[in-house]
């Protein structure tokens, strides 16, 4: 006799065929009794799963609308991660599948019971990719599926998030905030939120996040900062507390320059049809002169002495390298 989760598995196979199935049936499908269906079929259902049955001769048991996949037996923390994979994968961090991982989030939305499909929706409805992955920073840390619904539902229902945050410069402090929108960006997550301490929004890192629980009183929404959370959350971190900054000038349109330049690089603003501004920064002088010489367009930099003198060394080595 098969065990008891390889038999639902199997069960709910049968199932969802377009056909009635008697308890009689499938008990002989499955070499059990047709008392062992009917605890397994009140099984299926305590896990959500729509398992309708009809009386009468012709009658007997279907898997109900929304469920024509195949069914998938995940426990709550598997379903949670594997719709956090799909999500994160829509945002490009693996090129060519985000068309693809969507439609296949959108289906294991549809065979998953209520109350997963409920946490998962939130996820969903509440998440905006930036684009294409960004590269992983040192600080980088995984972030548990379990904390990326919490935060997702507390957008939905707008309920205040209290947590303790670790900045950037390693301070710590408790935050009281009104959540908007997750943003993911390759392997970072970020909330869009209204800082009620401080009056203003704010851009947090999830992994740097600790949530208390319960979640605080409900809030009346308000305006977002820009209906373009992406751009906006790309802008934030392009700006961040660089060890070094700088202002080039570009001679090229700033639609081409920033078709080539990713968006944590910096931001690019047009002066006119032929020329923009990249406002960029960096741990090293030698990293942004590594991103500017790979633009292939002429530019600027000599209002910036550090930048400038790495320009050089940078010149100095691909004339080397080119036998000069």
């Amino acid at each position: 006799m098969l065990e008891t989760s390889a038999r639902l598995l199997r069960l709910l196979s049968l199932l969802q065929t377009p056909r009635d199935w008697t308890g009689a049936d499938l008990a002989e499908r499955l070499e059990v009794t047709t008392r062992t269906i009917r605890n397994d079929i009140e099984r299926l259902r305590r896990l959500g799963y729509p398992v309708h049955a009809t009386r009468g001769v012709v009658g007997g048991y279907r898997l109900g609308a929304g469920s024509s996949l195949p069914p998938l037996l995940l426990d709550d923390d598997e379903a949670v991660a594997v719709a956090v994979g799909l999500r994160t994968a829509t945002g490009g961090s693996v090129e060519g599948i985000e068309e693809s991982s969507l439609r296949a989030l959108a289906k294991l939305e549809q065979v998953l019971p209520p109350r997963l499909r409920r946490r998962v929706g939130a996820l969903q409805a509440y998440t905006v990719a930036v684009g294409p992955g960004r590269r992983p920073g040192p600080g980088d840390r995984g972030v548990p599926p379990e904390l990326l619904t919490t935060i997702a539902a507390a957008c939905r229902d707008r309920e205040r998030l209290r947590f303790d945050y670790r900045a950037h410069d390693g301070t710590a402090g408790r935050r009281d905030v009104e959540p908007y929108r997750l943003v993911t960006w390759g392997r970072r997550w970020y909330l869009i939120a209204w800082d009620t301490g401080r009056a203003d929004w704010r851009t947090f890192r999830v992994d740097r996040m600790e949530p208390r629980v319960p979640t605080g009183p409900r809030f009346a929404p308000r305006p977002l900062p820009d209906e373009d959370v992406a751009a906006y959350v790309s802008r934030g971190v392009a700006t961040a507390p660089w060890r070094y900054r700088a202002r080039v000038v570009l001679h090229a349109p700033a639609e081409a320059v920033a078709e080539r330049l990713p968006p944590w690089v910096g931001t690019v603003e047009a002066v006119d049809e032929r020329t923009c501004v990249l406002r960029t920064g960096a741990d090293r002088p030698e990293t942004m002169a590594e991103w500017l010489s790979v633009l292939g367009v002429d530019f600027d930099a000599s209002a910036e002495p550090e930048l400038a003198d790495a320009l050089r060394r940078l010149a100095d080595r691909y004339r080397r390298a080119a036998g000069d």
